[in-house]
């Protein structure tokens, strides 16, 4: 099983470079972002929560997402059989320790952690711009910085986290898509996980 967790600022192309991982690898998706917009979308209780922390540009209290990770984990057992991209998760060390013990739970490990490295500004040139593509009203200037400021204090300690643990693999988020990839699927094949 190949366990992928998929790091990197917000705008760094976690959600394009999953898209490749999946079709190339068969792995499933979960894009915590996807699945708090669903909820936010559907009015749900969980929804309406997220929605305060994300208007403030925060992160989703960590018994929040575990809870949500888990359950969605084991409704896909079967889409999950290969393994599992996971997008926009964990953000935080305890996080990062307790999607170790969910994993350890049923049976399985991360394998890899794919940290997708862009500078600043051009972090925040692709999320204005695909703000004005999408209409997301959390792509704004001010809503950015933000988030980005949240990444790098509570996030980005992540890397040395995964750095110890010899699971970490720095990727330059910059380029063509299709080269970002290959250099993505390198460190991948290198670990022979599958």
């Amino acid at each position: 099983m190949l366990n992928i967790v998929i790091f990197g600022a917000p705008g760094s192309g976690k959600g394009t470079q999953s898209e490749n991982l999946i079709e190339n690898y068969k792995l499933f998706h979960i894009s915590t972002g996807d699945v708090l917009r669903d909820h936010i979308r559907r009015g749900t209780e969980l929804g309406k929560t997220a929605k305060e922390f994300i208007d403030q540009g925060q992160l989703i209290p960590d018994e929040l997402m575990i809870g949500i990770l888990a359950q969605v984990i084991d409704d896909n057992k079967e889409l999950a059989q290969n393994g599992v991209i996971f997008d926009g998760f964990p953000r935080t060390i305890p996080q990062a320790e307790a999607l170790e013990t969910l994993l350890n739970e049923r049976g399985t490990s991360v394998s890899a952690v794919v940290g997708l490295e862009v500078p600043e500004q051009e972090l925040i040139d692709r999320l204005v711009k695909r703000g004005q593509m999408s209409g997301r009203s959390d792509d704004n200037e001010e809503t950015i910085k933000k988030r980005l400021n949240v990444y790098h204090n509570q996030t980005s300690p992540l890397q040395e986290f995964y750095k110890e643990k010899g699971l970490y693999h720095a990727i330059k988020g910059i380029g063509t898509i299709n080269g970002i990839f290959e250099d993505i699927k390198a460190a991948i094949d290198s670990i022979n996980a599958f």
